[in-house]
Parts: C-alpha cells; structure tokens; sequence
C-alpha cells in the first residue's frame, strides 16, 4: 500500500514563506499525477497545484506566480510558498495518482497545517 506523507507547516507572517514536503512511500516516478490540496477552516478542500511525470505544472489563480510545485528524483515532492496572505491558511494535503491497466488509484497524506496570522 502507498504510504504519503507531509511535513513543513507551520505558523508564519504575512508576506513570509514556507516550503512544503510530501514523501511517498515508493519512487514517485511510478505516479502519473501528484498534487496539492488545501482545506481552510470551515470550507470545502480545492485544488492548490498539479505536476504531472513529466513536470508540467498547473495552479489555481489564488496561488499562481506565488506557489510553485516540484518534485526531486525520488520520493519527494514540494510546495514552495511565498508572499503568504492570510488567506492561504489551511490544512493542505498531498495526493498521487497511479494510472494502472486496471484503473487508477489516488493516495492521500494526512495534511500539514499552515496558519498565515501576525
């Protein structure tokens, strides 16, 4: 079973950064699609950024030229947060899709806390 894992949330400042790491229990070339998640307090889970296997990337509009996704050559996979607002507050989560013969299968962490507050 694919095990996903996230770390580097935290409290920060407006206007501050923070990275954030997904590790995947197995090589994340194996995976079609990865992405990233997030959760605010007391609203629905939207899409915050995709990057495919080969490195093309997607993002929402209230992230994009703010965010950027990437991955290494391993098992890990990124999110690297700049000009944070409080509106970014929210449990994010990371996602991988396997794309099989038989199907395709998504695998979830249990989401990272990032609280954007002066």
């Amino acid at each position: 079973q694919v095990q996903v894992a996230e770390s580097g949330g935290g409290l920060v400042q407006p206007g501050g950064s923070l990275r954030l790491a997904c590790i995947v229990s197995e090589s994340i070339i194996n995976f079609n699609y990865m992405g990233w998640y997030r959760q605010p307090p007391g609203k629905q889970r939207d899409l915050v950024a995709t990057i495919t296997r080969y490195g093309t990337t997607y993002y929402a509009d209230s992230v994009k030229g703010r965010f950027t996704i990437s991955k290494d050559n391993a098992n890990t996979m990124y999110l690297q947060m700049n000009s944070l607002e409080p509106e970014d507050t929210a449990v994010y989560y990371c996602t991988v899709r396997k794309i099989e013969a038989s199907g395709s299968s998504d695998y979830w962490g249990q989401g990272t806390l990032v609280t954007v507050s002066s």
